[in-house]
């Protein structure tokens, strides 16, 4: 049986969730949809999924769940993170709903538009974050930092999925779940993440996506 299941969050105990919580039962109120979970959190946005209790609720979602939050941001406030969520979700037959946005993500061409505008928005993040990183080094190596790791610990040939992303790229444009990836590669989860995420390759796929659209 589907479940309707809210999200509230704040980041310091000295905030107050009553008005996220109201604007949720507001929304659902208008719209019919009965609440039968909140999931309460205190905790940063920028926290990994798996140091807060949002991880563990994205988890536990059934085919034909509904999340409902206040506003897309309570997810994450990393767009990278938010579009590896959304993607899981919709892959998992699972509807997220942000109501200030007043936006329902599930399968559909609207959600396939909405997400090709945050991996944009990714990839201008990305770009801004790797122009920072290089006026840093600069400046550390300017100073007479030693910078880098150790010699042979950054080689990329020890890693695990070193050279697979054309064959992850392949399952991800087939919609295969990253759970079936993971096994199918057979490294864990959190791996398949981490190189996903070190690699870009959910904005690649957003991109070819928008260009395949835009034609």
């Amino acid at each position: 049986m589907s479940r309707v299941i809210a999200y509230v969050r704040v980041s310091t105990d000295k905030q107050d969730l009553e008005n996220q919580r109201h604007e949720i039962e507001r929304y659902c109120s208008a719209r019919g949809l009965a609440i039968e979970e909140w999931d309460e959190d205190i905790a940063s946005g920028t926290l990994q999924l798996k140091d807060r209790k949002v991880g563990a609720l994205i988890d536990r979602l059934r085919a034909g769940d509904t999340l409902i939050v206040s506003e897309i941001s309570r997810i994450s406030r990393s767009v990278r993170t938010l579009l590896n969520v959304l993607e899981d979700c919709i892959d998992r037959g699972i509807v997220v709903v942000s109501v200030k946005q007043d936006v329902t993500f599930a399968k559909g061409l609207s959600s396939k538009i909405m997400m090709i505008g945050l991996g944009l928005a990714a990839e201008v993040e990305r770009e801004m974050i790797s122009a920072r990183t290089r006026e840093a080094l600069a400046r550390k190596k300017a100073e007479g930092v030693r910078l880098g790791r150790p010699p042979g610990s950054h080689r990329a040939e020890n890693r695990k999925l070193h050279g697979k992303s054309d064959e992850i790229l392949g399952y991800m444009r087939k919609r295969v779940p990253r759970t079936a990836i993971a096994r199918l590669l057979e490294v864990n989860i959190s791996t398949l993440r981490r190189y996903i995420r070190d690699e870009d390759l959910d904005t690649q796929l957003l991109i070819e996506r928008f260009r395949k659209t835009d034609v």
